[in-house]
């Protein structure tokens, strides 16, 4: 059997002693960098959430502790430790399913605040989930056998490498689909001027919406150009900052985006957000004014006529006695 090249192996042997110290030093700090940005999301989402429940509350923490962090990990005991090959595998996997997947389950969770067709939703919904199978799977089957079956074998390290790519472009084309939609829909409610636009922040919220959106589609081809360009041990660990860096980006946008769609004066907190239905979010009607500047006065409650000089008041008998005098009764 022969050797396979060393471009082959680029992130298979799970080694870069042969890369210079800068290059590692550099991967170490974008590792370190992804794990702090994922603790103090952590800080952020739990001191916001007064009840932890919901999709978006959910999807934020699983794609940033059980993704983020694992999949940094898991890289780091692969390239810089002798730790078991097994185990340095398993965990980045792991973290790799919930870090990719959960960021795109973040945006499907808040889209309907601005897309309010529930076909297309579910359609978005059955997209995410054919990927994971499509794309998680057969990419994990080919990391276990390049890695640990198969080692060294040059049929499994070379469908790896072929497959990593293919992965990478179709989720990159499923998260640019979803950042898509919201600058769509963003841009048209813009223009339509809607009821969403008429606070006095509303445009600037929209306009973060729509250049967050842009700039998670640019970071999305930036991994994409260094996977094509075979810049493998960049591209692994640049992605595990860039998707922790999009997590903060998306719960400080969001957040804010549903107060704008509520567009009420007592706007509804994003925790209770997720617990409404799709398309269920109505602007809450205000009082119309008064033309005159009477003060209110409540009408008479339960005023019961009755013959002669008697008349009932909540509950009260009153029985007209003589001029002036009035004798009452509570009536049960």
């Amino acid at each position: 059997m022969s050797e396979p090249s060393r471009d082959l192996l680029d992130g298979i042997s799970g080694a870069l002693a042969s890369e210079g110290d800068v290059l590692q030093m550099t991967l170490v700090t974008f590792i370190g960098l992804s794990c702090y940005n994922v603790a103090e999301l952590v800080v952020l989402v739990l001191s916001t959430f007064r009840r932890w429940r919901g999709l978006y509350f959910w999807s934020l923490l699983a794609s940033g502790c059980l993704g983020v962090v694992p999949y940094s990990i898991g890289f780091l005991m692969k390239f810089f430790t002798g730790a078991d090959s097994i185990l340095s595998v398993t965990v980045l996997t792991i973290g790799w399913w919930t870090m990719v997947t959960g960021q795109s389950v973040v945006l499907y969770s808040r889209l309907h605040l601005v897309l309010r067709d529930e076909k297309i939703l579910r359609r978005v919904l059955r997209l995410i989930v054919a990927n994971f199978f499509l794309l998680h799977v057969p990419t994990t089957v080919l990391t276990y056998g390049a890695n640990i079956v198969h080692t060294g074998d040059i049929a499994w390290i070379q469908g790896y490498n072929i497959m990593e790519k293919i992965q990478l472009t179709g989720f990159t084309l499923q998260e640019s689909l979803l950042g898509t939609l919201y600058v769509v829909e963003a841009v048209k409610l813009l223009r339509l001027g809607a009821d969403v636009t008429a606070r006095p922040d509303a445009r600037s919220i929209m306009y973060q919406l729509i250049g967050i959106n842009c700039t998670i589609i640019a970071m999305d081809l930036l991994l994409l150009g260094l996977e094509y360009a075979n810049f493998y041990a960049i591209q692994i660990t640049l992605k595990g900052f860039i998707y922790s860096l999009k997590l903060k980006l998306e719960f400080a946008v969001l957040g804010r985006l549903v107060d704008l769609i509520q567009g009420s004066r007592h706007p509804i907190s994003i925790e209770i957000a997720d617990t409404l239905p799709l398309c269920s979010f109505q602007r809450i009607p205000t009082t119309p004014d008064r033309t005159d500047q009477q003060p209110c006065e409540p009408e008479p409650k339960g005023i019961v006529s009755l013959p002669g000089d008697a008349s009932v008041v909540e509950g009260t008998l009153f029985v007209k006695s003589g001029p002036g005098n009035y004798m009452t009764s509570d009536v049960h």
